[in-house]
């Protein structure tokens, strides 16, 4: 694979309804991207996952869209980007169900970092925590620095900035997944930080450029965190953190998840310690167990292999994903109606919905209506 097999990635990355899992199938069936996108559509309707809807619009959408002067012109905004096709394509995330078909960077690539030979641990947590947080945030990312780990992180305001912050001041490397745009810095005060990032790191994101803020955009960049990362660290977290999505996905990828322990009656930490009695790791006072626990995560043995000689299996359902599933319908389905079909909290069924379509079985279309793939 090549600069072809690169630019169908983007073509397809482009094609609304086609997540993550349906570009993996695609290429496991043609075995390049750049003959699904050639295929006639009566081979396309094989694979499994097009449903009559899917196809429609793949059909609709890929008439109109040059794959060639498509890459010229995406390139004129955003030069640094890289495709499952790239041998520099991080291999860990590479590994998870759902890698980005198309991320986006700024800063100091370092190799081995994305080669799997260099431990990244990702410290997350509330936009919002207490001196107690704050304080051990900036002692475990300086201890974490100064043993040659690299910090993912999300340039969110609280934990994330003061892991960032922390970690270069230590002389370390930090990794910035954004849920903007790499040239747009949200929130606006992290400007000077972001600066920082560019020269001792690495700002990521799977949105192509001058993409703003969007709630939708944060839970997807929680799963990069994770996936990008060998452990993560919860700092503090209250009980409906986005911290706790990214602990979630870490789980679901098999990395270790650890949490920062807390009094019973601060809000901050219940979060971490509902991880903690779900089995997270504990953060003890003594440093040296951490670290000598986080370098004693087996080294991932990263095989130079094309996407498409993996073997994608299909994902296995907890039991909320499940229920949201069995309700949807090749017809699209609104929001409300799912809501009171499931007899599922609203956040549940939304968080869910998300999940699936990350997953590429759901896709979701205008009016807040969902249907499978």
């Amino acid at each position: 694979m090549g600069q072809e097999e690169r630019i169908y990635w983007l073509a397809w990355s482009k094609i609304s309804g086609i997540g993550p899992v349906l570009l993996q199938r695609l290429q496991q069936h043609f075995s390049t991207l750049e003959a699904a996108w050639k295929a006639p559509n009566a081979q396309l309707a094989q694979v499994e996952g097009f449903g009559v809807q899917t196809l429609e619009k793949v059909i609709q959408q890929r008439s109109k869209l040059h794959p060639e002067k498509f890459y010229v012109s995406h390139q004129q905004e955003n030069p640094y980007f890289w495709t499952p096709a790239d041998p520099e394509y991080p291999r860990l995330l590479l590994e998870t169900p759902s890698p980005p078909p198309v991320l986006y960077y700024r800063g100091e690539v370092e190799l081995q970092e994305n080669l799997g030979q260099k431990p990244l641990v990702g410290i997350v947590g509330t936009r919002k925590p207490s001196e107690y947080g704050i304080r051990w945030t900036r002692q475990i990312s300086i201890a974490l620095a100064k043993n040659g780990f690299t910090v993912v992180s999300g340039l969110a305001e609280g934990i994330d900035t003061e892991a960032h912050a922390a970690t270069m001041k230590a002389g370390g490397r930090t990794l910035a997944v954004m849920g903007t745009g790499v040239d747009v810095v949200y929130p606006h005060k992290n400007r000077e930080l972001y600066k920082q990032i560019l020269t001792q790191g690495l700002v990521l994101s799977e949105y192509p450029a001058k993409t703003p803020p969007d709630r939708t955009h944060f839970p997807r960049r929680n799963r990069i965190i994770a996936g990008l990362s060998r452990a993560v660290l919860v700092m503090e977290a209250p009980i409906k953190s986005g911290a706790l999505i990214t602990a979630d996905y870490a789980n679901e990828f098999g990395r270790d998840v650890y949490a920062l322990p807390g009094r019973l009656d601060d809000s901050p930490s219940q979060g971490c310690l509902k991880l903690l009695s779900q089995g997270a790791a504990l953060i003890v006072k003594e440093l040296d167990e951490l670290l000598k626990m986080l370098g004693a995560i087996p080294q991932i043995d990263v095989v130079e292999a094309s996407p498409s000689s993996q073997q994608l299996s299909l994902p296995i359902l907890s039991s909320d994903l499940q229920q949201v599933m069995d309700t949807l319908t090749l017809e699209s389905l609104p929001f409300d109606f799912i809501v009171q079909r499931t007899g599922m909290a609203a956040g549940l069924v939304s968080s869910a919905l998300l999940q699936l379509e990350l997953m590429g079985l759901v896709s979701q279309l205008p009016g807040m209506r969902y249907q499978r793939c």
